[in-house]
């Protein structure tokens, strides 16, 4: 099968060819204006507080939680990440809800990350 051909990168003025997407500068500055928009770990909640409450729960819960792994029952991942069931947003509330948490290893983890944020470069809108 013949490679696609490559095209220019869509971001205004740039010459630069690519086989998809845009090319690695402006994907790189694109990455850096959506971390600077997000803000700090620390500014959304990612505390030393919640680094020992974190710890704790893993502690107490050593496998992951993810419906894939069903605490060892499917399959048999040691927690690594407390993750929130439903994104929190910004709401602090819903950050520290215990029924909102569960216990994942952190493969599980980056991928329900990345499906519900848009990973792998979709757009979470889509």
């Amino acid at each position: 099968m013949p490679a696609r051909p490559l095209r220019p990168c869509p971001a205004p003025g740039c010459t630069r060819l690519v086989v998809r997407g845009r090319c690695e500068a402006h994907q790189k500055a694109d990455r850096l204006a959506q971390d600077a928009a997000r803000g700090s770990a620390h500014s959304r909640g990612y505390t030393y507080r919640w680094a020992q409450y974190s710890k704790a729960y893993l502690i107490a819960n050593p496998l992951c939680q993810c419906p894939e792994c069903d605490e060892g029952r499917l399959r048999l991942r040691p927690s690594q990440v407390t993750d929130h069931r439903v994104p929190h947003r910004g709401d602090m509330k819903l950050f520290w809800d215990p029924a909102n948490h569960q216990a994942m290893a952190k493969v599980c983890h980056d991928k329900k990350t990345a499906t519900e944020d848009g990973g792998w470069g979709r757009n979470h809108n889509e």
